[in-house]
């Protein structure tokens, strides 16, 4: 569905040294390998005092959707009438179930039996509508990832159609080496199966961890993948929203594996010229002109941005000790090349940085102009 390195009592000079020893977030054993899904953020007002730095990283919180307010009755029933309804048969109590309890079929269409193609295994990750488990193809032994959607919790129409949206996007995009490829969509009467290739090399955000920060000729590499990434989703009319390295998945353990693009829960179509207004994201990677409710694909950039700087310094350009002191430093913080190691970096790959979390989407950087006009040295 992010997260800093520091501690509140280390200097502004000295924090990077701390790097490879601090932890962003805490990880439950079994979600080495997952497909996790972000929750929607609220833009919240922010404090106008500076704030010390993180310790912890706030967890990300859901966007209350407006509950529809029931109309009060305009009378109370008859004594009668209230009798009756005791006497009926229980099978003729009209129950009031949720949204997606009432939805025939969230995919639309009848699918085979996905008990009778696949092995479900070890669960290896939670997100908020699904759990992702490995799973195993009866007629093959090929090993997938299968994130099961209860059906349960799609209480709302909009839920319903995130779910149709993501299997969609990620059709549209199928073929690209870098994006999570999706085999199969199947849904029985409590859930949506959606099996894909299984990417058992753990998250780029573990990578970062272990090693603290890259070189600029690895962090280029692998810049270039989310940046290229970025291009063809936009030139797909696809706005992915929630870039960040949790996202990015290795398909195996080795030094040169395959980096992979995953969780389109929150990405939609768009064609030029289109706003939106809806605040989503993860709190540290989150677009100033998200959190102002005005924007459009540029968003993704400055997310990939964040990332570019994090792997080149190992530290977040923009953090706090709570989600509204990361919205201020989004909004108005200054990014820092003094602490080390930026005074090592060369001044091509800063300018890159800048120019891609440039706060004006408008000078901003597109996933093209950063493909075409940069590269890094060592």
């Amino acid at each position: 569905m992010g997260n800093t390195c520091v501690g509140p009592s280390i200097s502004k000079n000295g924090f990077v040294q701390s790097v490879s020893a601090a932890i962003w977030r805490s990880h439950l054993p079994d979600e080495s390998v997952s497909n996790r899904e972000s929750v929607k953020e609220e833009a919240t007002s922010v404090p106008e005092s500076p704030l010390p730095v993180q310790n912890k990283p706030p967890e990300q919180i859901t966007m209350p959707k407006p509950e529809a307010k029931q109309e009060a009755k305009s009378e109370i029933e008859p004594e009668q009438e209230q009798e009756k309804k005791k006497r009926r048969k229980p099978g003729s109590v009209k129950r009031v179930s949720s949204a997606g309890l009432r939805v025939d079929s969230v995919l639309q269409r009848e699918t085979e039996n996905f008990k009778e193609f696949f092995t479900l295994g070890r669960k290896l990750g939670q997100g908020q509508f699904g759990t992702t488990f490995l799973c195993m193809e009866k007629a093959t032994g090929l090993e997938y990832a299968c994130k099961s959607i209860a059906k349960r919790k799609l209480v709302t129409d909009d839920d319903v159609e995130d779910v149709r949206r993501e299997i969609q996007i990620m059709h549209h995009l199928s073929g690209h080496p870098n994006v999570i490829s999706i085999k199969g969509a199947y849904e029985d009467a409590v859930a949506v199966h959606v099996v894909m290739e299984l990417c058992a090399g753990g998250e780029l955000f573990d990578r970062i961890i272990q090693r603290g920060h890259y070189t600029e000729r690895q962090a280029a590499e692998l810049t270039r993948t989310i940046v290229g990434v970025v291009e063809t989703c936009h030139s797909l009319g696809v706005m992915h929203r929630d870039l960040k390295p949790e996202n990015f998945l290795f398909v195996n353990q080795k030094e040169d594996s395959l980096l992979k693009t995953i969780d389109f829960g929150l990405s939609v179509f768009f064609k030029p010229g289109d706003i939106f207004t809806d605040v989503v994201g993860s709190p540290y990677y989150v677009a100033p002109e998200v959190l102002r409710k005005r924007y459009g694909p540029e968003a993704d950039v400055w997310s990939a941005g964040v990332i570019l700087y994090i792997l080149l310094s190992g530290v977040p350009p923009f953090w706090a000790e709570n989600e509204q002191g990361i919205f201020e430093q989004v909004l108005r913080g200054d990014l820092d090349f003094s602490s080390d190691p930026w005074p090592t970096i060369s001044e091509s790959a800063k300018d890159l940085v800048r120019k891609m979390l440039a706060r004006d989407p408008r000078r901003r950087l597109t996933a093209h102009q950063v493909l075409c006009k940069y590269s890094f040295t060592n």
